[in-house]
């Protein structure tokens, strides 16, 4: 079993460094469908497991100066209390109890599909936003509703461990227009870090990692994330984001049938 969970941090891990999804929406339907992991158990292990890997990734866009800061706090300002108050809702409600579990398979379901319209339709309303730019939001407006985006995203990250990656930059995309590709990708993770560090620490007090688990996760998805990203420009992104979200689509279904 302890090679089963190596080499799915792997394949998890090679499928992040090629279309740069977040693992979330992969690794959580894996543990839960695929080896049966309470669903509770399996978003608090990814939730460590995201905590720790994003971690890397916001030092490296810090050193290539990719992280808007101030948008990074906007988001945390909304997120982390919200992740707090999810926390409070899954300790009151019985983080694991049998009918909790089902409602959060329910909700990682939920997660997975508004990814797959984040990775499909991306392109489509960055494409409206720049074609109307009356319509784009600026100053306190724009401020609100990022702080307002990042609760959502919290609410859902700390319950599902899902949005802080493909929903999260498509949000950024939307709210943010101007920003390059590598500056919507180092923001995104930047605020990540603190968002999954504090539902990993609800999720250690509700007694919801396996951290045996989470060792084996990350000896596999190191050396994946690494050959993903080397190799993926050889690879048809239009391709693989296809195939992702055709994936992810069956994966929603299954986990609510």
């Amino acid at each position: 079993m302890t090679l089963s969970y190596v080499v799915s941090g792997f394949a998890v891990g090679l499928l992040v460094g090629l279309t740069g999804v977040g693992g979330g929406s992969l690794m959580t339907p894996l543990l839960t469908l695929l080896f049966g992991i309470n669903p509770t158990v399996a978003v608090g292990t990814d939730l460590a497991f995201a905590s720790i890997t994003k971690s890397a990734g916001t030092l490296a866009h810090r050193i290539r100066n990719t992280v808007h800061w101030d948008v990074v706090l906007r988001l945390c300002l909304g997120a982390l209390p919200a992740a707090v108050v999810a926390t409070l809702g899954l300790k009151y409600f019985g983080a694991l109890d049998k009918h909790i579990g089902q409602i959060i398979r329910y909700a990682i379901a939920f997660s997975v599909l508004l990814t797959v319209i984040a990775i499909i339709f991306r392109g489509r309303m960055v494409a409206w936003m720049n074609a109307h730019p009356d319509r784009q939001l600026h100053g306190r407006k724009q401020a609100i509703a990022t702080i307002i985006a990042g609760a959502v995203i919290g609410i859902l990250v700390t319950i599902s461990s899902i949005g802080a990656g493909a929903i999260g930059a498509t949000i950024l995309v939307l709210l943010y227009p101007n920003l390059k590709p590598a500056e919507v990708a180092g923001t995104d993770i930047a605020y990540a870090v603190p968002l999954t560090a504090i539902a990993a620490l609800g999720h250690w007090w509700l007694g919801s990692i396996n951290w045996a688990l989470l060792f084996t996760l990350l000896i596999g998805s190191v050396p994946g994330i690494t050959l993903g990203s080397l190799v993926a420009r050889s690879v048809p992104e239009k391709f693989l984001r296809g195939l992702l979200a055709t994936t992810l689509t069956g994966v929603a279904a299954k986990l609510v049938l």
